[in-house]
């Protein structure tokens, strides 16, 4: 099952819990604010939160990440290009509107992984390298849930934007219609700044 959050910080941002509801472990992606509320949520309902996962390095995607991992000690995860952005407050964009943000200690992840519940490996995400709105975005797809974690890839009417640091409007429309517009046309886009939308939904705007 889907959760999905809208968290407050700088800008408001989706925040979603991808859970097995069979065992009740599952995974956090994009907590870019509220970590301790976060927490909250994630204790009074029982959950156990197996991995942290970035869809990109933008600080309005991880500024609760702190909170979240030190509290419940969870590992955190984002493609291999993505180290860079989590560790310059210019290229995150947290310098220019508020503190600095800088996060440490992640683990890298790379075009076609896939990240498996240790609990029951049948529940488990595909990540794709989708770069264009920076070059360290990913999309996390769920066969499970008929669900892709596109992050500012791609919006419900339109393509997320090329305008920060590292993005590249070309590779973004060639990762939107090779990657993300060839999953199952069922398949639910959940973006970080968007309602959910479909990918069959999505395609006459591309092609």
């Amino acid at each position: 099952m889907i959760y999905e959050v809208q968290l407050q910080g700088y800008f408001s941002v989706n925040c979603y819990f991808a859970i097995d509801e069979r065992t009740g472990h599952g995974f956090l992606i994009d907590p870019g604010a509220q970590g301790e509320a976060l927490v909250h949520m994630i204790r009074q309902r029982n959950w156990v939160i197996e991995k942290i996962l970035l869809t990109h390095g933008h600080f309005d995607h991880t500024g609760g990440v702190e909170a979240v991992r030190r509290k419940l000690e969870i590992p955190v995860y984002i493609h291999e290009n993505g180290e860079r952005y989590l560790t310059d407050p210019r290229l995150n964009l947290s310098h220019f509107c508020g503190p600095d943000m800088i996060l440490r200690d992640v683990n890298d992840l790379r075009d076609e992984d896939t990240i498996s519940l240790q609990i029951n490996s049948a529940y488990f995400l595909r990540v794709m390298h989708t770069p264009g709105h920076t070059p360290d975005s990913v999309t996390f797809y769920c066969t499970a849930e008929q669900a892709a974690f596109v992050g500012d890839s791609i919006f419900k009417g339109g393509p997320g934007t090329d305008q920060y640091p590292g993005g590249d409007r070309k590779e973004l429309i060639r990762s939107i219609r090779e990657r993300i517009l060839s999953l199952p046309g069922d398949t639910i886009l959940y973006s970080g700044h968007s309602e959910p939308t479909r990918v069959k939904d999505e395609i006459p705007l591309y092609f």
